[in-house]
Parts: structure tokens; C-alpha cells; sequence
């Protein structure tokens, strides 16, 4: 389970940001491309925030789309799964989005 390791990752810099401050909420961006359960990663960062000021905070989980440009056609579509193929049947393609992971806010007490 890598959300484990994900969610010690955001506790750590989190923290190293906020210099020690409570914090109530952190927003992450997620992509679909990731490979990250957003319950598990929940469940983890829960695990990973206790003794630390982030304990009691809340993980908010935004999950962005794939998609793809593809390269054969020029149209970017989304995908819904790790089988990155355009809908013109080409798997020459760029991924555009899908593979963000990251913290996009942070609120503190």
C-alpha cells in the first residue's frame, strides 16, 4: 500500500510549512493516473497525522481526470482507466493530466 508513504509525505511537508502549526484541513489534488485510493489515502494520512500537529485534520480528496492527446489524430480525450487509448484506437498518445499529485491548500487554526 503506497498510500501509506504518500500520506507521511504530505504530513511531512505540511508540517515543515506550517512550522508547527495546528492544522485543520488539507486539500490534495489527486490524479486518476496515480493509482491512489482516495479512501486509502484518507485512512493512511489518519495513521500518519497522529502525535503530529496535523493530528485531528481533515484530508479532502480532489480527484482530477486523465487525458490524453493523442498524437495520431491531435484530439485530446479524456480516459477513464490505465489503458491509455484514444478513441480513434491510436495508443500513440501524451498524457496531458492524470498524473497530479499534490497539496493544493492547506488551512490552519
Amino acid at each position: 500500500m503506497h498510500e501509506l508513504s504518500i500520506a507521511e509525505s504530505i504530513v511531512d511537508s505540511v508540517v515543515q510549512r506550517t512550522g508547527g502549526r495546528r492544522v485543520h484541513v488539507v486539500r490534495v489534488r489527486v490524479g486518476r493516473l496515480t493509482a491512489v485510493v482516495p479512501d486509502a489515502l484518507r485512512f493512511c494520512f489518519e495513521l500518519a497525522t497522529a502525535g503530529t500537529p496535523l493530528e485531528g485534520a481533515r484530508l479532502e480528496v480532489d480527484q482530477t481526470d486523465a487525458r490524453v492527446h493523442c498524437r495520431a489524430c491531435e484530439k485530446d480525450v479524456a480516459v477513464t482507466d490505465l489503458l491509455l487509448l484514444c478513441d480513434c484506437g491510436s495508443a500513440d498518445v501524451d498524457v496531458v493530466s492524470g498524473r497530479e499529485l499534490q497539496v493544493s491548500s492547506v488551512e490552519v487554526v
